[in-house]
Order: C-alpha cells, then structure tokens, then sequence
C-alpha cells in the first residue's frame, strides 16, 4: 500500500483526521470538566411545608458530582426523590454555574397500615414515608391495594357528606372485604362488591336510611352490617351483642 501514494495520502489523512478527533475530544473533555465551569448554587422552589433545608442537605452532601455541563440530572434528581416528603422534583441548570429545583411535596391523605413504622398514602393513593399525624384517617389493605383504598375512600366520603360524618378508617380485609369506622364511632361493614351490588350502593342505602330511622334514636348505634341484600343489622352499645344484632328493613 505504501508504494501507492494514492493510498498513502488517503491512509494519512484519516490517521490525521483522526488524532485532530481525538485531540479535540479530549480538550472538549477538559473544557467541560475545567473548575471554572463548576456548580456553586442550588436553588430550591416550590410550596415546601414539609421538607426542611437540612433535610437536602443531608441527602445532597459530597453526593452531587460534576461540572455544570457534565452534572447527571436523572442522578441529582433521585437524591432529591429520596427525601422524605419529595414526591417530584424537576431540574434544569440555569447559566453559568446554578442548578434549579422545583420541588412537589406529598399531600398526606391517611396513615397506612397499623404497625408503628406504618407508612403514608398521598392524595394520589401511592405510599410514602414521613412523619405520620394521628390526626389523619387511617388505611389497611393487602400490598399494593393502596391505590383503590384511596379511591373507595373519596367514594365513601362523598357519601357520607350529606349526615355530616367521614370515614376514619377505610380497611380491606384479605378476602376485599371493605369495613369503614365513621367520625361518630359507629363501625360499618360493607362486606365484598357482588355482581348485583357494589359497596358503594349499599352505603348509600344506610345513608338514606339513617337520618330517618336511625339518627334520632336513643340507643347510640355501634356497629352496623350492611352485608344483608334487604336491610342490615345493628349493634348498640347499651345491649348485649348477643342480642342486639337485628336485621333492620330498608324498604328496598
């Protein structure tokens, strides 16, 4: 091939095409790692009530590495995502030397679960850790349920709206049988959706029910079974239970 000048010629310029590459990938490497270009400030947004300041501190420190071309995005963003209470963090780098953070915090809705490390759902049903208020209603249900439990309790919610009570406690038991404990102490149990009625429907019979025949008793109700296709059965407190579970007749 040497003795081909043609060839030579060719061969030569592409070795010196690409030692020119090479050379300048490296000095476009050293640019971009050089100490001028490195981050000095991270600016943090957002509505933040829960998540503190130490808080990204801690999660950030001697972790963020990297120049302000060379910063993994997707990397800062994880360790912002795994700080308690961040549900989203979105990132961009903001010239010459700044990373912007709008931070969106988890909006508690209930306490999962009724162990002493139990977890919290947020208002879009997806669990999360932080630190758990009484206060808030409770949710139990099997792995991965925490979705439709937050949705069946909006739709508990909304029913009880008109007497004036929520639902403290939504459980789904192993079997998806549903049980509601109300803001009056009375304890209601749904029992399992059927193909002729969902549990829904049968707690909008008691609501009905309820202001008419029940509300103004004397006798403060205990629990209530709504599981019976025509009626449902009650327990006070001032019986026995043995004798005071009695079917009570909606009239559907």
């Amino acid at each position: 091939m040497w003795d081909n000048p043609r060839l030579a010629n060719a061969a030569a310029g592409v070795l010196a095409a690409l030692a020119l590459g090479l050379l300048g990938y490296a000095g476009g490497r050293a640019l971009l790692d050089s100490p001028a270009f490195l981050l000095k400030t991270i600016v943090v947004g957002g509505e933040l009530e829960r998540v503190e300041r130490r808080d990204i501190v801690d999660a950030l420190q001697g972790r963020v590495r990297g120049t302000f071309f060379t910063v993994d995005l997707e990397a800062v963003r994880s360790l912002f995502e795994g700080i308690p209470w961040v549900r989203h963090a979105e990132l961009r780098r903001r010239w010459p030397d700044c990373l912007e953070v709008r931070i969106e915090e988890h909006v508690a809705l209930a306490r999962w679960g009724h162990r002493r490390d139990a977890q919290l759902v947020n208002t879009q049903g997806e669990l999360f850790r932080g630190r758990s208020a009484a206060s808030l209603p409770l949710f139990a249900g099997p792995a991965g349920a925490e979705g439709e439990v937050t949705r069946r309790y909006f739709a508990f919610r909304d029913l009880l709206a008109p007497l004036g009570l929520e639902p403290l406690q939504v459980l789904l038991s192993p079997r998806l049988a549903w049980q509601i404990k109300l803001s009056n102490g009375i304890t209601v149990q749904l029992g399992r959706d059927s193909d002729k009625d969902r549990v829904e429907e049968r707690l909008a019979r008691f609501v009905w029910v309820f202001p008419q025949k029940l509300g103004m008793s004397r006798e403060r109700l205990e629990y209530v079974d709504l599981r019976y296709p025509n009626g449902f059965a009650l327990r006070v407190t001032d019986k026995p239970a043995e004798s005071a579970a009695k079917p009570a007749h909606t009239g559907a």
